[in-house]
């Protein structure tokens, strides 16, 4: 994983740890309707800096091939 998937990945992954933490404390309900309402954001910045920086390294399709799977031979 390259540094630049690696901290959006980090970042909300820790960001839902402290969110779950907080719901199961019952701590203040403003910052959990913020983290709330500020997720669907994050994981959109996530799927995205997966997606534009990630390399595959599998092996590609040969033509007249659909959706191989590269662990079976």
């Amino acid at each position: 994983m390259n540094k630049s998937e690696a901290i959006p990945v980090i970042a909300v992954s820790v960001i839902l740890l402290i969110y779950l933490f907080m719901i199961l404390s019952g701590s203040n309900s403003f910052l959990i309707g913020f983290i709330f309402s500020l997720s669907p954001f994050l994981v959109m910045w996530l799927v995205y800096s997966v997606i534009k920086d990630g390399n595959y390294t599998g092996r590609e399709l040969e033509e007249n091939e659909e959706y191989g799977y590269t662990d079976k031979m």
